[in-house]
């Protein structure tokens, strides 16, 4: 007969699943943005077009600017601006955007290269708590775990 798995032994088991779960989960959507950083990119170089900006105001989860194209129209990104490091309100800043659609701008000279390091710091951090929080779980588990002792056979008869 099997014998059936502790309360216990179970509540670990969905704890490491959940810790893989969520570090996997962190990881591909770092992956994501990796690859939507670059395919800006490459849309922005596709039809690459240049303008000087004003930047409106900075936050935490964006910056915002506003530009003119050479038809006149002013556009103010939705989004911000892609890797706004260092600029504040007030600034004049040269830009790059998507001729075809301006609501895709980056600071000019600025590429995918800057999101390399936060995302892999992100992701190397993910994992190494991880790592730890399933060793926890592990070392956890050792102490608690009851230890079965095989039953001696029993001895008939003299």
């Amino acid at each position: 007969m099997l014998d059936s798995v502790t309360k216990s032994e179970r509540r670990r088991r969905i704890g490491r699943r959940v810790v893989l779960g969520v570090a996997t989960l962190i990881t591909v959507l770092c992956v994501g943005l990796l690859f939507a950083a670059i395919r800006n990119d490459q849309a922005i170089s596709g039809n690459l077009g240049n303008a000087t900006a004003h930047v409106d105001s900075v936050s935490w989860d964006r910056t915002i600017i506003h530009f003119e194209t050479p038809d006149g129209i002013v556009h103010i990104p939705a989004n911000g601006v892609l890797y706004p490091g260092g600029l504040t309100a007030g600034d004049l800043v040269r830009i790059e955007y998507d001729t075809a659609n301006p609501e895709l701008a980056r600071v000019a000279g600025r590429t995918a290269t800057l999101t390399l390091l936060p995302l892999s710091s992100t992701t190397l951090i993910t994992w190494g708590v991880a790592v730890a929080l399933l060793w926890w779980i592990r070392y956890r588990g050792r102490g608690t775990t009851p230890e079965v002792e095989p039953r001696a056979p029993a001895l008939s008869g003299n």
